[in-house]
């Protein structure tokens, strides 16, 4: 039998891959009548331990079963992405007015970005939500309790608002809204457990943090 004591708790892995290996070959070799009911279904394995620690027998499937991460999704997942699909839509409804009511051509431009990339982004979301089963309404959740999210008196403004100061209240609006995406984001990498909602949110911090320079650049 194959032992090996971990220096360190990263040995693991590589402690997994030798023992079935080596336990592999000598189980072709050995002319013992003395094999467990593992051998039904595979060799045994010898998972070293913590630093210290004994080590311990797996069997073939459970050493396969915990070389494969569990990204189930977790309720902080499924709440990140129904209010992340809210928050999106009002940053639309918000570039929406732009055309008609900016002066600045580096605003309409901007709008235009920003409308690109979150279309599909909600699409992406409301996907992935299908895919799990999940609705994609926001339970228990109200545009005020989501970090950024304009109030309607604000929105209100914002439509009677023309040229220069449509210009400068979207971008006051616009970065304070990126700036509660990117909170949202940063809590879900903390609290979430999905792989592809980690990715998302990234992706949600890296080009919305990018959007909120160039907005603090523009006059």
């Amino acid at each position: 039998m194959f032992h090996r004591r971990a220096s360190r708790a990263s040995a693991v892995a590589t402690g997994l891959a030798v023992a079935l290996a080596v336990l592999g070959l000598t189980g072709c070799d050995s002319d013992t009548d003395d094999a467990g009911p593992a051998s039904a279904s595979g060799p045994s394995v010898i998972a070293p331990g913590e630093p210290g620690g004994p080590n311990r027998t797996l069997s073939a499937e459970e050493a396969a079963e915990q070389r494969v991460e569990d990204d189930s999704p977790n309720s902080a997942d499924v709440s990140y992405t129904r209010m992340m699909i809210e928050h999106h839509s009002q940053a639309l409804e918000m570039t929406e007015l732009v055309p008609d009511r900016a002066e600045s051509t580096k605003i309409v431009k901007l709008a235009e970005r920003i409308a690109a990339s979150q279309q599909p982004e909600i699409k992406m979301m409301e996907g992935w939500l299908t895919t799990h089963g999940k609705s994609g309404k926001a339970d228990g959740h109200d545009h005020a309790t989501m970090p950024g999210m304009a109030t309607p008196a604000q929105l209100k403004n914002l439509r009677a608002a023309e040229g220069k100061a449509f210009d400068q209240l979207f971008l006051t609006l616009m970065i304070t809204h990126h700036e509660g995406a990117i909170t949202m984001a940063t809590e879900v990498k903390a609290q979430g457990n999905n792989i592809r909602i980690e990715e998302m949110a990234d992706d949600v911090v890296a080009q919305q943090t990018s959007e909120i320079t160039r907005m603090r650049s523009l006059p």
